[in-house]
């Protein structure tokens, strides 16, 4: 995707990971793979900044650094 120089850097890797993301491995996933869940992680975490979940008994947090890393804590 082109798109603007205006756009800062980051943001757009962020929308061409994402694009290529949706048109590559969403939409042609190998069948060996088509029961696999996936989601960007701009879905996952819808602006908010950490996503916790719940596995059994114990709540684990998910968080995105500033340079863009996720963090799984438990």
């Amino acid at each position: 995707m082109n798109l603007p120089q205006s756009i800062p850097a980051r943001t757009r890797d962020a929308i061409n990971d994402a694009d290529a993301f949706q048109r590559g491995f969403v939409t042609g996933a190998p069948a060996r793979v088509a029961n696999v869940r996936s989601i960007t992680s701009e879905q996952l975490f819808a602006h908010f900044p950490e996503v916790q979940i719940a596995h059994g008994d114990a709540v684990y947090r998910l968080r995105q650094t500033s340079l863009g890393k996720l963090i799984l804590t438990k």
